[in-house]
């Protein structure tokens, strides 16, 4: 992620078996009133085994085939597609075909969402509307947040992760330094917004950020923005993972935030400890022959 006051740049069938030629029972039977004893004894026997095959046959086709499936086009609709497509980065589509919405905060928080790496979106914004209390001690700083117009993603999401992650005790208000409020309306310390690739780009480059080389946010400190890249949001980043994606969402917030609260960039200093939430966690893990774990917390418990 990209640096803000003080900070620098940083910003994935079978059918049934073929007819055997089996004359059906029906002509069997009419087969042995014609030609004795020995042809009804035949017929019978000729006639149990086109049962056994037509049963047979029927269980696999009702079955269906045994490999296949729909599997999902991370590019665009959820509702998948004949091929599976890949974002630029290589990871696996947002969601199988077919599966459920998730429903929980905390459901919603895990998923991954389908966005165009690409996608530019109008440029204008919608505030999201009500307020969230501060519900600590200490500094008091008001912010909005603001949704690019258009932009398929959940706002009212957004900022309920927002509120949350910043308010918790292992963000930047740990020990009552600080609290956060969100406001709609009126005096705002800054303005925290989710905004398509594109528009993310222009808003960074008016602080002389440039977000565009691995598609990441920043802290526009010219501006009153804090700005999320809606792709990363939706999309996550290799160095944490799909599984991961909650834990993500957490540190682009406090990253980009504690630019705006006057951090600089850090690097991994110690092998297997937990990355600074200040590290480019986004573009990389790694720094001088030290790998870090991935983290999302400047004061992480444990």
């Amino acid at each position: 992620p990209s640096g803000g006051i003080g900070g620098g740049s940083g910003g994935d069938g079978g059918g049934g078996p073929d007819d055997d030629g089996s004359e059906p029972s029906g002509k069997g039977a009419r087969g042995a009133a014609k030609g004795g004893k020995g042809r009804t004894f035949t017929g019978v026997a000729a006639a149990a085994v086109t049962t056994v095959l037509a049963v047979v046959v029927a269980g696999q086709v009702a079955s269906g085939p045994q490999s296949g499936g729909k599997t999902q086009s991370r590019g665009g609709s959820e509702s998948g597609g004949d091929t599976a497509s890949r974002t630029d980065d290589g990871r696996a589509p947002a969601r199988p075909a077919g599966s459920p919405a998730p429903v929980t905060y905390d459901a919603k928080m895990a998923a991954l969402y389908p966005l165009d790496a690409k996608l530019r979106g109008s440029g204008a914004f919608r505030t999201v509307g009500g307020h969230d209390k501060a519900p600590g001690r200490g500094q008091l700083l008001r912010y909005r947040v603001d949704v690019e117009r258009d932009l398929p993603l959940d706002g009212e999401l957004f900022a309920e992760a927002v509120h949350k992650t910043l308010n918790d005790d292992r963000s930047w208000g740990h020990g009552g330094v600080r609290t956060f409020e969100r406001v709609s309306s009126g005096h705002a310390d800054f303005v925290i917004t989710l905004a398509s690739p594109g528009t993310t780009a222009m808003w960074c480059a008016k602080s002389g950020l440039d977000t565009t080389e691995d598609n990441v946010s920043c802290d526009s400190a010219s501006t009153e923005r804090v700005m999320i890249n809606a792709y990363r949001w939706a999309q996550g980043a290799k160095t944490f993972g799909d599984d991961k994606m909650h834990s993500y969402r957490q540190m682009l917030i406090n990253h980009e935030v504690g630019h705006r609260l006057g951090h600089n960039h850090e690097i991994c200093s110690q092998q297997g400890a937990l990355a600074p939430v200040m590290m480019q966690q986004t573009k990389f893990l790694s720094t001088d022959g030290a790998t870090c774990r991935p983290n999302a917390w400047p004061f992480p418990k444990g």
